[in-house]
């Protein structure tokens, strides 16, 4: 093992995040090599630097017109030099300021410095090299997002468990909500074998569903509990949709707030991004952060040095003018009013969902997961194939959808117009229970 490794990880022995690593995670390390040292000649290098394989001129990176042109606001610098491994330190500084304004109860001082990863997936993959094993088990929702079984099951050879999050009884319930007591069940099972791995993603993808405040805390205790009961807990916090609520009694944070500085043997990661909250889907930049009340300074060096490395042997760097016009939209002034006028839009289609969803009841076929935030609701489909059902409403109407499994189908209502989402709607309603009577 590579002895920049080996320091690493005995910076980490003893924590919740050493006993955690997975052995590809135990490998690696951030090399002190051409990245490291063009870092440091950046800082100090000022008659002449020849570290890094770029082409300059007069201190500035040699650049096509055709990109001068397309990219006017950023400089030659931002627009096509390489960024530093783990991020432009402007973007993750300002990120880590925006975690603290959306999530107040967070102590700063407490959580590592974010790591620019390309886009929220590769950060995901990156924390299953680092801390999931081959044969390991990572539990999530049921339904849950179609990619994480490519990244936790097919790259890693792990298994993705399914807790049901929602159980007939819950989305019968006056209040429908998650299933704590299934969640729970399925963690104390998993603590049973000495560690527990766990990916929340709220608001939910597929059901659109972000827990209330008594849901936050029910989670916390259970992971809190099964910390105090030996077993080391890693909570991937997928946040890709935070700050899409659309109802009162939704928790505001998320619950890495909570969990980073729950229990020494507790270790939280937030993974988020502008992807989603701020709509640069293709911009795909994303960020993770470590929180966990066993770390310090140390040792979020050590893991932050662990995720460079995965960083450096697979993309080296992600985009840098993505980042540099993230801190552009951060720092101008029409965003706030703009993100806004945005958050009003989903709302109102959302809206307009939940309307139908309500004027139409008790439906034979297809019963809604609860839903109250993000991009989606989803269906679970009884008497009828969601797959088929999905085909059918693709090849006749003309309406595309998903279907995840045979009975589950995920409605993206964040890319329906607001006066068309009743009559979508009714078509998917009217094939469903058409399907359902054997009549398509």
């Amino acid at each position: 093992m590579n002895p920049l490794a080996i320091e690493l990880n005995a910076e980490l022995n003893g924590t919740a995040a050493g006993r955690l690593m997975s052995k590809m995670g135990s490998r690696l390390y951030f090399p002190k090599g051409i990245i490291a040292q063009s870092a440091e000649a950046k800082k100090s290098a000022h008659a002449a630097n020849a570290t890094i394989g770029m082409a300059y001129s007069k201190g500035l990176p040699l650049i096509l017109s055709s990109i001068v042109y397309s990219m006017p606001t950023l400089t030659p610098e931002q627009a096509v030099a390489y960024a530093p491994t783990a991020g432009v330190e402007k973007v993750r500084q300002d990120w880590k300021k925006l975690i603290a304004q959306k999530n107040p109860s967070l102590n700063p001082q407490n959580i590592s410095l974010p790591v620019v990863v390309p886009g929220l997936t590769a950060g995901i993959s990156y924390m299953a090299d680092l801390f999931l094993e081959e044969g390991g088990v990572m539990l999530a929702s049921d339904p849950c997002w179609d990619n994480y079984q490519l990244v936790f099951e097919e790259r890693r050879n792990a298994r993705l468990k399914g807790i049901p999050f929602f159980s007939k009884d819950s989305i019968k319930a006056s209040r429908p909500g998650l299933d704590l007591e299934a969640i729970n069940k399925a963690v104390k099972e998993e603590a049973k074998t000495g560690a527990v791995r766990i990916i929340l993603n709220f608001p939910n993808n597929p059901s659109g569903y972000s827990p209330t405040k008594a849901e936050y805390d029910g989670l916390t205790k259970i992971f809190k509990e099964a910390a105090e009961a030996g077993a080391d807990v890693l909570v991937l916090c997928d946040d890709a949709y935070f700050g899409l609520f659309y109802e009162n009694d939704i928790y505001q944070e998320s619950i890495f707030s909570a969990l980073a500085g729950l229990h020494e043997k507790v270790l939280a990661v937030k993974i988020d991004g502008p992807i989603k909250e701020d709509y640069v889907w293709g911009l795909r930049t994303g960020f993770v952060t470590f929180g966990s009340k066993g770390l310090g300074s140390a040792h979020y060096d050590a893991l932050v040095k662990k995720l460079m490395g995965a960083i450096r042997s697979s993309v080296s760097c992600a985009n840098t003018p993505a980042q540099y016009l993230i801190i552009q939209a951060m720092e101008d002034p029409r965003t706030i009013s703009e993100k806004a006028r945005f958050q009003d839009m989903m709302l109102k289609r959302y809206q307009a969902v939940k309307q139908f969803v309500v004027s139409h009841p008790n439906h034979p076929n297809l019963t809604p997961l609860p839903f109250n935030s993000g991009y989606f609701m989803s269906f679970r489909t009884e008497g009828v194939s969601a797959e088929k059902l999905r085909q059918e409403l693709l090849a006749r109407h003309g309406i595309g959808v998903v279907s995840l499994g045979e009975s589950c189908l995920r409605v993206a209502f964040a890319g329906l117009d607001e006066e068309i989402i009743e009559s979508t709607y009714k078509v998917i309603y009217d094939t469903a229970e058409g399907m359902g009577k054997g009549k398509v």
